[in-house]
């Protein structure tokens, strides 16, 4: 009876420490990214730092704005599209509801605008961009319909929760790449 109640009192310890560890890893990735979220402002008016010239020389890099005429401008209109890119996905690999994979067309959509602000031969930027969009959105809105008629079905045959439900339905990759790799 002691060896069983000794190995019982050990799996438990390890178990605690374990606990421990993730959740001391769950505070610092959630510190990291309110850290980032919070550093947005900062990293929008990073535009101001640029110097109002054609071509931009630093130590790492040479940007040369032929666009745009000004690295000033050129880095403004990227910061416009990277910022809410950013943010949609920090949105999307936390978001724990059922219809997060809405969140994946807005994400294509700034992918597409951050694209174009890098491509100089574009004249009229962000004006075509929902016809590239509409092949994707044909596959995401039918399949987030579908999920949520398969979860009112669910709730009038059974006496669940809306939470139970989202958990049921939720697919949890336990890392970040997976949740990427899920998608691809």
């Amino acid at each position: 009876m002691d060896k069983a109640l000794h190995k019982l009192t050990k799996e438990n310890l390890s178990r605690q420490h374990t606990d421990k560890k993730t959740h001391s890893r769950k505070i610092i990735i959630g510190s990291i990214i309110a850290t980032v979220i919070a550093g947005t402002p900062f990293l929008f008016y990073l535009y101001e730092y640029v110097p109002d010239v054609k071509v931009w020389e630093t130590f790492l890099f040479t940007y040369n704005s032929n666009h745009y005429e000004s690295a000033n401008t050129g880095v403004w209109v990227l910061m416009m599209k990277f910022v809410p890119l950013l943010l949609s996905l920090i949105w999307f690999f936390t978001c724990k509801h059922w219809w997060y994979h809405a969140l994946l067309i807005p994400i294509v959509m700034f992918s597409f605008q951050t694209i174009s602000a890098f491509n100089d031969e574009i004249i009229f930027m962000d004006e075509l961009h929902i016809i590239w969009l509409l092949p994707f959105m044909a596959i995401v809105i039918p399949s987030i319909y579908l999920i949520r008629a398969q979860m009112f079905n669910k709730i009038n045959d059974h006496d669940k929760t809306m939470e139970e439900l989202e958990a049921e339905f939720m697919i949890k990759p336990k890392t970040i790449w997976g949740k990427v790799k899920q998608y691809f």
